[in-house]
């Protein structure tokens, strides 16, 4: 459960605050005068708006005059707002201490009152953490900040897989703070009541609160009118007993979803729509074991623990290596504790295990869950449960510490796999120890397949090893290209298949880093600025005098119509100083179409361009046999005076 920041912060406006206007950029600091006992936050002295938070006073005072230069404190508020939704990594730099939260998650605490500075060298505090926000969704930002003596500094930053690090900017800072926030209970709480009340904090302008309270999420999100549950002044809202919604009471094992809108009827920017948050109410059965569900590597010696359901009061745990016994077994003693310690276990070896509940009144029936002992065959890749998987996957895995072989098995049918031997249509044969690797071949579209990797050796009087069943969804698109394949290795760097313009005074392309960092974790790819997967394509333009492109030579996917496919897609990120040039794709060399944004190679962010596979077919090439495709920039065969610029391509796909 993550950390929350649940308080309420008092506003008071000093003679040297000028009236925040409505937008107003930037966070609003309160500066304190501090001691190192815990009164840090009774003495405010200053009240400003800070367009970010990018200080390095030194040994000087944030306000000659009227902050001490040591011993002071610092709480910035506000609200942030993510360009792009993904997962943001937030980076302090302080000298001394920081706590970052964003809607009320602690994300950074370097908080740390008792640490021996060195006056001729004072150390910098460097802290990050992350969290995943949705663009255009503003989220409360509380950042605090202590020195204690010496050099001051503060420094809050950001970065995501498409944004480098920087000081986040004031446009994506506001002093207001108009939405409901300090949520009770917190966003995915899990309870133990039948009745609650839900609790916030109200936003700067409110008068009123609209209150929405429902079991589904897109419901309550869209105020589906049996979701609505009226207006009103107070900042409180009970559920789950007579007079109120859910009069019989919350339901174990239930999702409830919650929303609050504030109103003022004479501002014009009234309503603020609300996040959606939820909770649940535990279930009645047994939950969130240790370890988890389908757990490999599990310590020989390991503690099985589990969270207990609701109004248990006794347990009955069931263990064993057969799934369809310990699903069956009944009866036994129940026990009082959470936690049981089945002995030493075997080396790779899966084991099954169950636990029912029993509250005062009946028995509630638990999952069978899982876990592989250390030895096992692991690390699938496919990941287990992986979506969206290209139609010809390498199928691979770590093996198994007894194995001299591994014994493959895939299909559609789950239990066909779960029982499959040898003579099975499932069995796809044996790898030699060193060859951890199966190619399946063309897959189905929009398929769930199932495979099974048991080790084999056959001196070993326990052999073979059964292996746990793992599952992957193929995705309904044929892959082009999605730059997992490629390494620093001969012949599989990406310029061997991608052929660019190096050594060429014509074309100004190049792709890959050309001198990456090898023992720092650099490689000719790119592995932090992706869409899916972990690998993309840096592709560099110079189009001086000449335009940029890069060819690959198709070898399997070159029918352009299998499956029903119409269209090309193929993701990619610019940068708002790149200079601005046509982006283009051309097939078979000759047929070319243009991005329909001329400054395509500025535009920021993931983006999706989708082009009809019709626009080269009327240009004449045959979709049944498409030899290559190419990326460019500029004017196909029309080099002119331009510029340069660095774009990141990933997931290039056929799709219907």
């Amino acid at each position: 459960m993550s950390k929350k920041l649940i308080y309420l912060i008092s506003f008071v406006l000093l003679p040297g605050l000028v009236g925040v206007a409505a937008g107003t950029e930037g966070l609003k600091g309160e500066y304190y005068h501090a001691t190192i006992s815990a009164h840090e936050w009774q003495d405010l002295v200053l009240t400003r708006i800070d367009p970010d938070v990018n200080f390095d006073w030194g040994d000087q005072s944030p306000e000659q005059g009227i902050v001490n230069s040591d011993n002071f404190t610092v709480r910035w508020t506000g609200m942030i707002e993510a360009p792009n939704s993904e997962t943001y990594t937030f980076h302090t730099e302080a000298n001394d201490g920081v706590r970052l939260w964003i809607n009320s998650e602690l994300v950074i605490d370097t908080w740390t009152w008792n640490k021996k500075w060195q006056v001729t060298q004072p150390p910098i505090e460097i802290g990050s953490g992350n969290i995943t926000l949705t663009a255009g969704q503003q989220y409360e930002i509380i950042l605090e900040y202590y020195e204690r003596g010496g050099s001051a500094m503060c420094k809050l930053s950001w970065s995501t897989p498409t944004l480098p690090q920087e000081i986040i900017p004031n446009r994506y800072l506001s002093v207001e703070r108009p939405n409901a926030r300090n949520p009770e209970p917190a966003d995915d709480d899990i309870l133990r009541v039948a009745l609650v009340t839900l609790l916030w904090a109200p936003g700067d302008y409110a008068v009123s609160h609209d209150v929405y309270v429902g079991e589904n999420f897109d419901e309550v999100d869209a105020g589906a009118a049996d979701t609505f549950r009226g207006n009103q002044v107070s900042t409180s809202f009970s559920i789950g007993f007579a007079g109120v919604p859910y009069p019989g009471g919350l339901v174990p094992g239930t999702t409830y979803y919650w929303r609050i809108d504030e109103v003022n009827d004479l501002h014009p920017n009234s309503p603020w729509k609300g996040l959606v948050r939820s909770f649940s109410i535990a279930p009645r059965t047994a939950y969130n074991p240790n370890p988890a569900d389908g757990g490999d590597s599990v310590n020989p010696n390991v503690e099985l623990g589990w969270e207990s359901g609701f109004g248990a009061m006794l347990h009955y745990v069931y263990f064993g290596d057969n799934f369809d016994d310990v699903n069956n077994a009944a009866g036994g003693l129940p026990q009082g504790t959470t936690t049981y310690t089945p002995g030493l276990l075997k080396l790779a070896k899966t084991y099954y295990w169950r636990v029912d509940e029993f509250d005062g009144l009946a028995r509630h029936k638990g999952d069978v869950w899982s876990f592989t002992t250390e030895g096992a065959v692991g690390s699938p890749e496919p990941s287990n449960g992986a979506v969206d998987v290209k139609q010809t996957p390498i199928l691979s895995w770590s093996p198994g510490i007894y194995a001299a072989s591994h014994q493959v098995y895939l299909g559609a049918d789950q239990e066909a796999v779960k029982n499959a031997n040898t003579g099975s249509p499932e069995y796809k044969g044996t790898k030699n120890l060193g060859s951890e690797s199966h190619d399946p071949g063309k897959l189905q579209l929009e398929t769930t397949y199932y495979w099974r990797i048991d080790q084999v050796n056959d001196v070993n009087p326990d052999s073979p090893w059964t292996g746990h069943i793992w599952s992957f969804t193929t995705g309904n698109f044929l892959t082009v290209d999605d730059f997992e394949d490629y390494n620093d290795y001969p012949p599989d760097e990406i310029w061997n298949t991608w052929i660019d313009g190096f050594g060429t005074t014509t074309n100004g392309s190049t792709v890959g880093y050309a001198n990456p960092d090898f023992p720092a974790g650099e490689h000719f790819v790119e592995t932090n600025i992706v869409h899916g997967g972990s690998q993309s394509m840096p592709y560099f333009y110079d189009n001086n005098l000449k335009t940029s492109e890069a060819t690959m030579t198709l070898v399997s996917v070159r029918d352009w119509t299998e499956e029903g496919v119409t269209k090309l897609s193929l993701r990619f990120i610019g940068d708002a100083a790149n200079s601005a040039e046509r982006m283009f794709v051309a097939l078979n060399g000759t047929a070319v179409v243009y991005h329909d944004d001329a400054s395509a190679t500025q535009i920021t962010g993931w983006n999706e361009w989708v082009i009809d596979l019709q626009e080269f077919a009327n240009q004449g090439v045959v979709l049944t046999n498409v030899n290559t495709i190419t990326i460019g920039f500029g004017t196909k065969n029309s080099p002119t005076a331009g510029g340069t610029g660095t774009i990141y391509f990933d997931d290039i796909r056929l799709i219907r």
